[in-house]
């Protein structure tokens, strides 16, 4: 296998390291940036024959991608809340997708299906039971409560007012995820996400919406965690209370939960996936495809980038980077950088 380089959110870089490859570099960064194909470069300390650009739920901090000599491929998470990603995604060789539900939305005149793959997200490798904790509360929230979240805030508000074992905290979610006989999960936006596959990591008793994006594929129902119809609080109160009342299932469903995710949903699962994929492309010929990519990159920035960009640059308070999205939108953000 040959050298990656790994921009952006780590997700499951660090692991492809045991999938094969010659040489795994990961960059991740908090500062506001962008990068062209030399900044990349110097960063790897070599000439990458794969580039994957992951989601950090930030603007487009790669430009010029589109004519990047090397083979790309872009990661998207949110893109429940960034509809800017099947668009930014054409100028990529090959997109992996963490919500299901929103693949068809990535398949368009510069990426076709065959190269978009499916990518569910998981549990960490740190996310394990801890046997010595004792359970405090009778059901936890463990998360994010804002003015951001509305149907978040109203739900628990009014589960909390029903049931009043509910505790609703956010912080270091692996200590207090044992400390709670059931474990609560909202998705504010119907999304698959992440906190699923933590808590069963961690081994609890999960009550989580049936959301869409493959949930129903990848854990069944009653065996590997419990569902509730979205944001019903008679309904989700209905099956915690259950829960409660019967430790003996709720213990069933912790260890059932715990097995499927060791069995297929870590972080490894999802760089052995990952590595497969680009094989598959290995063996389809994939040196086709960056010569193609190339040959069709004006096209990519006039119909897919350039108002992307020009909109980039219009909510940009950092002069610099603003530069940088004028001259990507030109065209200017080459493989030297961008152009004055």
């Amino acid at each position: 296998m040959q050298r990656v380089l790994w921009i952006g959110s780590p997700f499951f870089g660090a692991q492809l390291r045991a999938t094969g490859w010659q040489d795994v570099v990961l960059h991740n960064f908090e500062d506001d940036r962008v990068f062209g194909w030399q900044d990349l470069v110097r960063l790897a300390d070599f000439t990458p024959d794969v580039l994957v650009v992951a989601d950090k739920s930030r603007p487009p901090f790669v430009l010029g991608v589109e004519n990047f000599p090397c083979l790309t491929v872009f990661y998207s998470v949110d893109s429940h809340i960034h509809t800017w990603h099947p668009f930014y995604a054409q100028a990529f060789d090959a997109c992996i997708v963490s919500l299901r539900d929103h693949l068809s939305l990535f398949s368009g005149p510069f990426l076709d299906k065959d190269r978009l793959w499916w990518s569910p997200p998981f549990a960490w490798e740190a996310d394990q039971p801890d046997p010595e904790a004792q359970a405090i509360w009778d059901c936890l929230f463990v998360g994010t409560v804002s003015e951001n979240m509305p149907l978040r805030s109203e739900f628990l508000r009014a589960l909390g007012g029903q049931l009043p074992g509910l505790h609703i905290t956010s912080g270091p979610y692996r200590q207090l995820f044992s400390q709670g006989r059931v474990l609560l999960n909202h998705c504010e936006h119907g999304d698959l996400n992440f906190r699923v596959f933590e808590a069963l990591g961690c081994g609890g008793c999960l009550v989580t919406p049936r959301v869409g994006h493959g949930l129903a594929e990848l854990f069944v129902d009653g065996e590997h965690l419990v569902g509730y119809a979205p944001n019903d609080v008679g309904d989700a109160l209905f099956r915690i209370k259950f829960l409660l009342e019967h430790p003996e299932v709720a213990a069933h469903i912790r260890a059932a939960g715990l097995a499927e995710v060791n069995a297929r949903h870590r972080a490894s699962h999802r760089a052995h996936a990952f590595t497969d994929h680009l094989c598959d492309l290995w063996s389809c010929g994939y040196e086709c495809l960056v010569p193609q990519r190339l040959a069709r990159s004006e096209a990519v920035l006039e119909q897919c980038l350039r108002l992307l960009y020009l909109h980039w640059a219009d909510e940009c308070g950092n002069p610099d980077i603003r530069r940088a999205y004028l001259a990507a939108a030109k065209g200017r953000y080459g493989l030297a950088g961008p152009e004055s």
